[in-house]
């Protein structure tokens, strides 16, 4: 059975060197969504709280809310980053208030500070899509994601690689010493 969640996401991007309207600086509300799949918790009776799923995605997906996404390569990326310098805005502001920690891996880097994810890749629908499993394979058991950006949706499956240990209690993922994070549940 599945749990699925949906986000909407505001960003702006480019495709650099691409040949068409998309090579131009813009912006798109993305509607994202995590299917997780795994057993009915028989003390919750759901595969897992769609609210909790919520919670750690967002950790995460708030980066891309509100920020600016370039490929690493993009011409863009240092004259932004000396606007930023130049305003005053490239270490933060008191205004930025919806950031998520900081990442990086092989695919992108998030510079929450400033509202800049930094991609390897152009940010398709697609390229979306291999970014938050990446980010968050490791917390939940995702095998569907969809991402629809403007006219563009893409859509992946994904096996289930591990079981995660979820509380009897309130269904979210039990800590490494046996105690639930969220409403102290000991694991039996």
């Amino acid at each position: 059975m599945r749990s699925i969640t949906t986000f909407d996401i505001q960003y702006a991007h480019r495709f650099y060197n691409f040949k068409g309207e998309a090579q131009y600086l813009h912006g798109h509300t993305g509607t994202l969504t995590i299917e997780v799949e795994d057993s009915i918790n028989c003390g919750v009776n759901m595969v897992y709280p769609c609210n909790e799923i919520k919670k750690i995605a967002w950790n995460v997906l708030k980066n891309f809310d509100h920020a600016l996404v370039l490929r690493q390569d993009d011409p863009l990326l240092p004259a932004i980053l000396a606007v930023y310098e130049e305003q005053g805005i490239r270490n933060g502001a008191p205004t930025n208030t919806m950031k998520g920690p900081a990442f990086k891996t092989e695919l992108a880097t998030a510079h929450p500070e400033c509202r800049l994810v930094i991609t390897k890749e152009t940010m398709t629908t697609e390229g979306m899509i291999k970014i938050v499993y990446h980010l968050l394979k490791d917390q939940l058991n995702i095998v569907k994601i969809t991402f629809r950006s403007g006219d563009n949706t893409a859509s992946e499956c994904f096996p289930v690689e591990h079981t995660i240990d979820r509380c009897p209690c309130c269904g979210v993922t039990m800590g490494a010493d046996g105690i639930c994070p969220k409403c102290g549940c000991r694991k039996k």
